[in-house]
């Protein structure tokens, strides 16, 4: 499974979960038996060419129509959180979904 996070940096460690027009990287993480198993980062989303099951935006109220349209299931983490933060709400279903 594929999770898109826009972030403020390109480095995994230290990346944090921000708005979509503050991201500065977006990460695609491989999400498989309930760990991480890779993380590329991409200057914007639109380089994707996989399919992309989840992004995870920072904040209701984000510009997730493209998201929507390419039917991208779209979740809510705290702004701010880092990797580990956003994906332990994911494995845990604490995270909520993203609406207009």
């Amino acid at each position: 499974m594929l999770i898109l996070l826009p972030l403020d940096s390109k480095k995994a460690e230290t990346a944090k979960l921000v708005a979509m027009d503050d991201a500065k990287a977006w990460g695609l993480l491989t999400f498989d038996e309930g760990e991480v198993k890779d993380t590329k980062f991409y200057d914007s989303y639109e380089e994707i060419d996989d399919f992309i099951d989840y992004a995870i935006v920072a904040k209701q109220g984000e510009p997730i129509w493209p998201f929507m349209e390419q039917n991208i299931f779209v979740l809510v983490a705290r702004e701010g959180a880092d990797i580990d933060e956003v994906i332990e709400g994911f494995k845990f279903k604490e995270l909520h979904e993203a609406s207009f």
